[in-house]
């Protein structure tokens, strides 16, 4: 909570507030990723079975046996379950990896927790549902293939699967690079995995991922993204993309934001991506109601409110 006593009401000293809140939050999540990488090393102790550790380790395993599928299809060979072990635990070591991961099982986890608490629809938001009817046709369009998109994330992320081709690029390459080394560097076998990467490679499209047409659609909005930012009526998903897109900041620390020890990146989050105090509490009402802002945040304006963000020292990942 951002609650400590704020006794004058000068810039300074509410930066000095939230810079404080900031680092003490960056603090705790900083050892998210490796507590995480250990937990998924260790799947065979019970005490280690919560749900966003299992979804991550799901997804993991998943993008294993679609890499190993494409390699096996290419070379005609059958399945080995230890060659999908140790690709897995190869991309535990994979810091950048487990954290993207990581922040779409809590993705999911926030938009269960807005259903539950809010009636937002996981897959087809107000603001979308707006976007479908737009009188732009490039707009409609868009948005209609965002809330299929949607749709089959929310179907994956039950299933606890990932599809290879909504891989952030530099992620999927670093995910066929661990194929290749796995697979090996005798010349008939590395010319089939070098065969199955580029079969990968050919049907993928950034921009057509998920995360990109949400990109694509708040971007479009130009001055209209403010209304991406409102989490009630844009959804979990389009909010944290604005919220990342606005502040400067990568998706997936947006996403590790909306943890309550992080209010204090939110808040400045909303603030730097250009939201007035009274539509950030309002947000918080939303997310966090315990939660209240120092006395004096109006002062702090937006590029005050990023370049705060940018010298904070966590990034995701």
């Amino acid at each position: 909570m951002i609650d400590a006593a704020v006794n004058s009401v000068s810039l300074e000293s509410v930066e000095a507030v939230l810079r404080e809140e900031l680092a003490r939050g960056d603090a705790m999540t900083d050892t998210v990723v490796p507590i995480l990488r250990h937990l998924l090393g260790n799947d065979g102790n019970s005490i280690f079975s919560d749900e966003v550790v299992a979804s991550v380790r799901g997804m993991m395993t998943d993008i294993a046996c679609q890499l190993l599928d494409k390699l096996n299809e290419v070379s005609g060979d059958q399945p080995d379950p230890d060659d999908i072990s140790a690709l897995t635990d190869a991309f535990i070591t994979n810091a950048a990896l487990v954290g993207h991961v990581h922040a779409l099982a809590l993705e999911t986890q926030f938009t269960n927790r807005l259903h539950a608490k809010l009636a937002l629809d996981p897959v087809l938001s107000p603001l979308l549902q707006a976007l479908i009817a737009s009188q732009d046709e490039a707009t409609a369009s868009l948005a209609m293939k965002l809330l299929a998109a949607q749709a089959r994330f929310c179907q994956s992320q039950r299933r606890m699967q990932l599809p290879l081709n909504e891989l952030p690029g530099d992620l999927l390459h670093s995910a066929l690079l661990s194929m290749r080394t796995l697979a090996g560097t005798e010349p008939e076998v590395d010319e089939r995995a070098a065969a199955a990467e580029a079969q990968i490679r050919l049907g993928y499209d950034e921009a057509a991922t998920r995360l990109g047409l949400i990109s694509r659609l708040v971007e479009g909005m130009a001055s209209g993204a403010i209304a991406a930012l409102a989490v009630r009526h844009a959804g979990a998903s389009i909010f944290l993309s604005a919220v990342a897109i606005g502040s400067g900041q990568d998706r997936d620390t947006a996403v590790f934001s909306t943890d309550e020890a992080q209010a204090a990146r939110l808040a400045l989050g909303l603030r730097a991506a250009g939201l007035k105090q009274q539509a950030i509490e309002e947000q918080f009402l939303a997310l966090h109601p315990e939660v209240c802002l120092p006395e004096g945040f109006d002062r702090l304006t937006s590029d005050r409110s990023a370049a705060i963000l940018s010298v904070a020292s966590y990034r995701g990942g």
